[in-house]
């Protein structure tokens, strides 16, 4: 039975998706910025602690295909969308308990958060790969890059409403205080994300009956239909550039600050700034790239493959300058220098998931899901070694050269390394010839009733 084709989404769809990835950040930003000032702060636990919570929650987004994988047999993706929204939200209130108990059953409390920071991030990877599936799913083609940026603006909306009014409700700071906030964020996250999906995917998202035996196969099957993707030789490309290019990206995400603080000199306050001006100019990175993907990418893989080749190089050339920039001291452009590194940032990072959704189509219908999951699982790994390398890296250097400075700048040079190596992995992406993939072996009674 055919399942009628269902319609392209407009502004207002695309929006409304925007309105709940804006309530997955509300809450992630709670657990990761929040809870990681308490913990250190007020309650004097090592870094290292929130540290590995974080890395945790990446690692547990491995799971990605196998939630995307899910939904692309399901009948509907938002019903996924909001059960990981629901996951989501226990564990952001499960984190925010356990750290308040550590006040005073310290082990107790770390237990509670290793179950709460997994629970996150399973919620991250079963609400945001469906909602980036369907998003591939439903986008014209000439739109996706810029209906990417609207997601990822209104995003970046929700960490700052949520960190301005959950900050203003935490004074004057008691732990009964930051359990009510806890909860009324990932309530009001919950409530809008029910409201932004309600009869979202419509009428036409709903397949006749007697597709559900094809779709009930389709959910069993999810180890040979990922040998089977990986054996793409394109999508295991766009893998691996994936991984790459954000490990680049988390590894000179953390250790900007202190390297301003102890090459230059900045306050927190100043190094903070400096951080908000970095994030002003991926905003202008995304903008750009996203109105140049819809004005001139079409459908064509080469405008996207040239914003991403070239939004790698720049930022390569960004962080080689940061090396310099050790070597000089006082007197290099610094804010200058951090807002061009944020453009390049920020237009490839869109340019790149323009050509994900693009690419996530690419094997037709049903097969959105697995795709994006597959590369969400390259992103969060990334995350998750991107802080160890990075810090890491920076010791390790120092320890060798004994210069802070000199540190910092080996480390900035070999992510920009990472960077012209992403570069040199997206420019041979549309080359990468699709191997010949045999149809997985059909058990012998499922032939019969065929016959």
């Amino acid at each position: 039975m055919k399942v009628s084709s269902p319609s392209a989404f407009g502004w207002a769809s695309v929006a409304r998706l925007g309105l709940v990835q804006a309530s997955i950040g509300a809450i992630v930003v709670l657990t990761t910025s929040t809870l990681n000032r308490v913990m250190v702060v007020e309650l004097a636990l090592p870094a290292l602690l929130p540290g590995l919570l974080l890395a945790l929650h990446y690692l547990v987004q491995i799971s990605r295909p196998r939630m995307g994988h899910g939904s692309d047999g399901g009948r509907r993706r938002t019903p996924w969308i909001m059960g990981g929204m629901g996951l989501l939200s226990a564990g952001g209130l499960l984190a925010t308990l356990a750290t308040v108990w550590m006040a005073t059953q310290h082990w107790g409390g770390i237990l509670l958060a290793v179950l709460a920071f997994v629970m996150i991030g399973l919620g991250v990877a079963a609400a945001g790969t469906p909602l980036l599936a369907l998003l591939a799913q439903r986008v014209a083609p000439e739109r996706r890059a810029a209906a990417a940026t609207l997601v990822w603006i209104m995003m970046i909306a929700g960490f700052v409403v949520t960190a301005g009014t959950a900050g203003h409700f935490l004074e004057p700071f008691s732990f009964d205080r930051l359990l009510t906030v806890a909860a009324a964020v990932c309530s009001a996250a919950c409530l809008l994300t029910a409201v932004a999906l309600a009869g979202l995917e419509g009428a036409a998202a709903v397949p006749e009956l007697a597709g559900a035996e094809t779709r009930t196969q389709q959910r069993q099957d999810f180890a040979p239909a990922l040998r089977q993707l990986w054996a793409d030789a394109e999508a295991r490309q766009f893998t691996v550039f994936v991984f790459v290019a954000m490990l680049a990206y988390s590894a000179q995400d953390l250790i900007l600050e202190p390297f301003v603080g102890t090459v230059f000199g900045l306050t927190p306050g100043a190094s903070t700034r400096l951080s908000g001006l970095q994030h002003g100019g991926a905003l202008l990175g995304m903008i750009v790239a996203a109105a140049a993907g819809s004005r001139w990418g079409g459908r064509h893989w080469g405008s996207l493959r040239a914003w991403t080749v070239g939004g790698c190089l720049a930022s390569a050339l960004m962080l080689a300058g940061l090396t310099l920039a050790a070597a000089v001291g006082e007197g290099w452009p610094l804010r200058a220098h951090v807002f061009g590194l944020g453009v390049a940032t920020g237009a490839f990072s869109i340019a790149a998931i323009g050509s994900m959704m693009r690419l996530a189509g690419a094997a037709g219908a049903g097969t959105e899901g697995l795709r994006m999951g597959l590369w969400g699982a390259a992103q969060a790994l990334a995350f998750a070694a991107g802080g160890i390398v990075g810090t890491g890296l920076s010791d390790l250097a120092r320890w060798l050269l004994g210069s802070p400075a000199a540190a910092y700048g080996a480390v900035f040079f070999l992510e920009a390394l990472l960077f012209v190596w992403a570069a040199r992995l997206a420019l041979g992406i549309a080359q990468a010839k699709r191997q010949p993939v045999p149809e997985p072996v059909r058990p012998h009674h499922e032939a019969a009733g065929v016959l």
